[in-house]
């Protein structure tokens, strides 16, 4: 049984029970956490799981607030004694200033460090770069300040959930979210390489998904407004996306 949980949904100011933007998917074969932000270990421990069980980390791109926790995540996951497999996917500009970021910390030094494989997302994206039993996940490039990928997740069964990541709205953003079950959506307004709710609204109607969750928003701004604003380009289903919320 496959559950999604969105374990941080603010943006890239954090607030006292919001954490930056980060996700969990967990099937009966893997456990996936996509980004990296600011509280992760607690999050994952509270979500109902364990970072010795995440099989595989995919981050979309070298932002503070989506990799700045990545050095924590991995002396947390060395220091209770992990002995498995971590597989890092991403961009190759990305997991190159990944890792100069934990070579900062001499990580490869660790006494027995568990392994790790880093696994690059073509430019152009990939389809299905994991793939088991119950999903696979494929990547698109979008519209951000630096290179950025967003993903589509797709069930058995034919259900299929899309995160935008950070982008300004652009024609990947259709593709991976054409005929969704649900819209991940980031809200962070409609200022260079992001989108606002109203955006986000529009992008739902046009791709004709079933439902859209507003994530990566500032909190600051009335909520009932953020909906609003999606609700007025958009008839099905609005959530603000929370933190431990199960999409």
């Amino acid at each position: 049984m496959s559950r999604f949980v969105i374990l941080g949904s603010a943006n890239a100011v954090p607030k006292v029970g919001q954490d930056n933007t980060h996700l969990l998917l967990e099937t009966s074969e893997k456990t996936i956490m996509v980004d990296c932000g600011d509280n992760p270990i607690v999050k994952v421990t509270a979500a109902g799981s364990s970072i010795l069980k995440v099989t595989d980390l995919i981050l979309t791109h070298f932002h503070a607030d989506h990799v700045g926790s990545l050095p924590l995540l991995m002396m947390g996951m060395w220091l209770e004694k992990r002995t498995t497999l971590l597989a890092i996917h991403g961009l190759e500009t990305t997991l190159s200033k990944a890792k100069s970021l934990l070579e900062l910390f001499n990580w490869q030094d660790w006494k027995e460090m568990f392994p790790v494989q880093f696994n690059v997302i073509p430019d152009e994206g990939m389809n299905h770069f994991i793939v088991d039993s119950e999903c696979t996940i494929s990547a698109l490039p979008v519209v951000h300040l630096v290179p950025t990928i967003g993903l589509r997740v797709k069930f058995t069964g034919n259900r299929s959930v899309t995160y935008s990541c950070d982008t300004e709205p652009c024609e990947n953003i259709h593709k991976l979210a054409l005929q969704a079950d649900v819209l991940l959506q980031e809200a962070a307004g409609a200022v260079k390489g992001h989108t606002s709710a109203e955006q986000a609204g529009r992008i739902a109607t046009e791709a004709g998904v079933k439902k859209l969750i507003l994530i990566h928003y500032d909190n600051r701004i009335d909520e009932d407004q953020l909906l609003s604003a999606a609700r007025r380009h958009f008839n099905g289903e609005v959530l603000l996306g929370k933190d431990m919320l199960v999409v």
